[in-house]
């Protein structure tokens, strides 16, 4: 199953945090990095005054189950220092499942696609790197289009590079 993960950070050593996450990713079983978006610098979301963070996106294949996934994913920002002291608030890392296949889930525990995913630039933009012509379930418009309907309301423009992993 192709999916794609949303990384960012803004605590410490930004770029080692990213890069010891898709380390950590790449190394699970089940799981093969196929694409890396670049890494972009951007404003915080949600809580104010906070550094600001790097993001960027991969594209995965993997046989394990979005519930498995997504355990995983939370191990690996555990294991990197991650501590959930406030929503939005400032983190060593964040790693969030932002699409499963063409899979819509919506758990407890888990929402694919992500819940704001067609809200946020910094999300957007490289997912648009990655996938611009995938469908996000439950919108009706491509990662593209998403992104289209973001940067009007913002009057921005956007470029189009990522760098394929071979396996």
């Amino acid at each position: 199953m192709r999916a794609y993960i949303g990384l960012g950070s803004n605590l410490g050593d930004r770029a080692a945090a990213l890069d010891a996450a898709i380390e950590a990713i790449a190394a699970t079983p089940g799981i093969a990095v196929t694409a890396t978006s670049r890494v972009r610098d951007t404003e915080p979301v949600g809580v104010a005054g906070q550094p600001r963070f790097l993001n960027a996106v991969l594209e995965i294949e993997t046989r394990l189950a979005p519930a498995t996934l997504l355990a995983r994913l939370l191990e690996i920002e555990a294991k990197l220092g991650r501590v959930r002291a406030e929503r939005w608030g400032p983190r060593i890392i964040d790693l969030d499942l932002l699409l499963y296949g063409t899979r819509s889930i919506d758990s407890d525990r888990l929402t694919v696609p992500h819940p704001r995913l067609a809200e946020r630039l910094f999300v957007l933009e490289p997912l648009a790197e990655l996938c611009p012509n995938v469908r996000v379930p439950g919108t009706g418009r491509t990662v593209s289009q998403l992104l289209d309907v973001v940067l009007d309301g913002r009057g921005g423009t956007r470029r189009r590079t990522a760098r394929r992993t071979r396996g």
